[in-house]
Formats: structure tokens, C-alpha cells, sequence
């Protein structure tokens, strides 16, 4: 038996519980590990509280991003020995498969064995993050030197991760926050410039950084009304990006911008890219590679033991982190 974290019923933080399961042994393709720390994401929020992508089936695990060893081996899958440091990619279904626990099951297709050099608590802060701006800026955007690109939500880890392959693509990166509490912070991250939205007008700042252009790609996972400015903000034929409804309200189409500016407003999700037999290889090679040479580096915001984890959901939605929130197992 293995501990492992469900919920029972949709809901808040509250709803999460630590329930003895029998993990049982991986089946073809699969693989079962030993988890040593796990990865939060606003993607299991919304699960957990029943307003994501998909339904919860109740009880449900959730999960997608774990590190840690292979434990055992199911038919048919090559490539891993037992013992091998491992992480997850979120290429899977969590009313399959869920990675908030002791022991995980796993497809192998969705697993990697991540560089040495890591900790157990950065490797389990890489796909997610990496993988999502990846697809954006690099698959659809196209973003190439001197493009301005705005990145709100910045000081998320996502938000982060897009900032490192901004400036890695010779890009310049504008981060996007509401106060100017994180400021500082994302400045010490990379960001070449920041926009505090509760006290600067973003349109008026991005085009004094851009002589008068505008940006070329905008990255944003909050849309609603913002859209709008971002709009205003953009460069003529420019993209923006919209992978979230942080929100919570209703998004306009800024028609008036978009035909004076011939501008693309396109929705994306990373299984754009998990889920496409080309993307996926470049994209892990991308984050490999970027790893290797330092260009990318993931942040940690704060690490709590797997008997909070209630806290680290509310911390999660308390908007207070730089980075990303990692739950160690032992």
C-alpha cells in the first residue's frame, strides 16, 4: 500500500485528502515509480475543483508532474532499467493517471530521464512550465531576435520559463505583474524589462520599450477584459497567445485593434505539443538541451512535505509565489 492524495468530492484546497491505495503493478507501456517529489500546477486546481478541461471521475487522483525512480517495469516498454531517475511529462489524462503520491503508475511515453545534475525538487518543475512556453513562443509564435514579446502571469513558472527561452531566442521580454512587489524579482529572473499593470499603463510602456512597434507575440494565461490592452499593445500583424482564463470573466474580441492591426488572437494548450508525434521529440530536446547549457534553469518558489498539501494548494492560489510550488515525498 502507498499513500497517495485523492479528493472525494470537487471543491477547494480542503477537499484533498491522503488515502491508502494499492498501487498495483504497471501494465503494457507502463511504468510504476517511486516518487520522491511532485510538481503543482493551476491545470489541478481547476480539476480539483471540478472547472477544468475535464470532469473529474470521483474519487480522484491528481497530478501531472513527478520525479522520481523507476520502481517497476510493465510488457513491451524499452529504454528504462529499474533505478532510473525519471521525470513526467503532462501527456496524460489525470482521470488515468494521477502523480500526487508515494508510488505512481505512469505511461512510458510520458516519462524521461531527466540530467544528473538536477534535484529531485527541480526536476519536477521542468515539463510543464518548459513545455507549455516552448510550444508557444517557439511551435506557433516563431519568435526570432529583436521580437518583443509580453509575458503576463509573469512571475509564474510558467511565466518564468517563458522569460529563459525569450531571452534564448534573442527576443525581448516584457513581464507582466500587477504590483510592484515582484519587480525586483523578476529583473534578478531575466525579465529585460517589467510592467506593473496597478500603476503603469501597459499599451503606453510597451510601445515606449518598442519605439513606437508595438509586440510582436504576447504570451497571457489571464485574458478577460485585459485582452483588450494587450491588444492596444501588440505590434501590426502581431499574435497573441491566450493558454488560460486566470480571469474568470468574460474575454471580448477587440475587433476594432485586430482589423486596424490585422492581428491573431489563437488559444493553445501544451497538447498542442504532447500530443503531436513531431513537437513532442523537438520540445524535449529543446528543454534538454536548454537544461544542459544552463539557458533554461528552473525556479523554485517554495517546497512543502506531503502531509501539507492542503497548504500548498492554498498557497498555490494565493498568487504569492515566484516560481514554482514542489511537494517533496521523503
Amino acid at each position: 500500500m502507498a499513500r497517495v492524495i485523492q479528493f472525494h468530492k470537487t471543491g477547494g484546497p480542503e477537499v484533498l485528502q491522503i488515502d491508502e491505495v494499492d498501487i498495483g503493478a504497471p501494465g503494457p507501456g507502463e511504468l510504476r515509480l517511486r516518487v520522491h517529489a511532485f510538481g503543482l500546477n493551476r491545470a489541478e486546481a481547476m480539476f480539483r475543483s471540478g472547472m477544468y478541461l475535464e470532469q473529474p471521475k470521483l474519487p480522484s487522483r491528481l497530478g501531472y508532474e513527478a520525479a522520481g525512480t523507476v520502481e517497476a517495469i510493465g510488457a513491451g516498454v524499452t529504454g528504462f532499467t529499474i533505478g532510473d531517475k525519471v521525470s513526467t511529462i503532462p501527456a496524460f489524462s489525470m482521470n488515468q493517471y494521477g502523480v500526487y503520491g508515494e508510488q505512481a503508475i505512469v505511461p512510458a511515453t510520458a516519462t524521461v530521464k531527466h540530467p544528473d545534475q538536477l534535484s529531485w525538487e527541480q526536476a519536477a518543475a521542468i515539463w510543464m512550465q518548459y513545455l507549455t512556453a516552448y510550444g508557444a513562443l517557439i511551435e506557433v509564435a516563431r519568435l526570432a531576435p529583436g521580437d518583443a514579446v509580453i509575458i503576463t502571469a509573469a512571475s509564474s513558472s510558467v511565466g518564468l520559463a517563458a522569460i529563459q527561452i525569450a531571452n534564448a531566442a534573442g527576443a525581448i521580454s516584457i513581464a507582466a505583474t500587477r504590483t510592484s512587489a515582484k519587480r525586483e524579482a523578476l529583473f534578478g529572473h531575466g525579465a529585460q524589462h517589467v510592467i506593473t499593470t496597478e500603476d503603469q499603463d501597459l499599451a503606453e510602456e510597451v510601445k515606449r520599450i518598442t519605439h513606437g512597434h508595438g509586440a510582436r507575440v504576447t504570451f497571457d494565461p489571464v485574458a478577460g477584459e485585459g485582452v483588450e490592452t494587450l491588444a492596444e499593445a501588440a505590434a501590426q500583424g502581431g499574435i497573441i497567445i491566450l493558454y488560460g482564463a486566470l480571469a474568470h470573466s468574460a474575454t471580448p474580441f477587440p475587433l476594432f485593434a485586430a482589423l486596424r492591426k490585422g492581428l491573431t488572437l489563437r488559444g493553445y494548450t501544451l497538447f498542442e505539443v504532447v500530443g503531436d508525434p513531431e513537437r513532442m521529440p523537438r520540445g524535449k530536446q529543446y528543454v534538454l538541451d536548454g537544461l544542459a547549457s544552463g539557458k533554461l534553469k528552473p525556479i523554485i518558489a517554495k517546497t512543502f512535505p506531503f502531509e501539507k498539501i492542503i497548504d500548498a494548494h492554498r498557497f498555490m492560489e494565493s498568487n504569492e509565489q515566484i516560481g514554482k510550488i514542489i511537494v517533496t515525498v521523503d
